[in-house]
């Protein structure tokens, strides 16, 4: 967890193409909302959804993670489209949040202010607390981000758009 934060220039229109992305699914937790050019964080309201075949998340999900199947998955109109893939997160006192959140800006090449500039690859942030898809060590737990081999993180990065549904089962 930690202050990796959005530049100026990080945000776009955070309702972005995928309407669905900050639609609630069941799951508590934050989602970007807004379009001022930084992300800000408000509650997703749950509701009942369907769950997409082969995932713990709804069908509102655009990527799904399972922390204790350590798995993820790329999903589009309730369908796997990618996955699963092996992951990492968040270990003791500094678990990954569960919950249902929204893409809130990515950096291609961001360094980790709170860890001594930690290169964090293809980072894609989604939750409050800079917590992040990334590049890492899939074997060990991280700081709380979701860690992804340098082909999953790449591919995570240019699949997921500011405002796109992330659900951490």
């Amino acid at each position: 967890m930690g202050r990796h934060s959005a530049s100026s220039t990080a945000g776009s229109n955070l309702l972005g193409r995928r309407a669905r992305a900050v639609v609630a699914a069941g799951l508590t937790g934050l989602g970007a909302l807004g379009g001022t050019g930084v992300a800000h964080a408000e509650p997703l309201r749950p509701v009942e959804a369907p769950l997409v075949d082969g995932t713990p998340c709804t069908v509102a999900a655009r990527a799904c993670v399972s922390i204790d199947g350590k798995q993820a998955w790329l999903i589009d109109d309730g369908a796997v489209v990618h996955g699963p893939v092996p992951i990492s997160s968040g270990g003791a006192g500094k678990e990954t949040p569960r919950g249902a959140f929204g893409v809130e800006w990515k950096n291609r090449d961001h360094r980790s202010a709170e860890f001594n500039n930690a290169p964090m690859p293809f980072a894609v942030f989604f939750a409050p607390g800079g917590i992040a898809f990334h590049e890492g060590n899939v074997e060990t737990t991280s700081a709380g981000c979701v860690r992804l081999t340098r082909a999953e993180a790449a591919h995570f990065y240019e699949y997921l758009q500011v405002g796109d549904r992330v659900e951490i089962v």
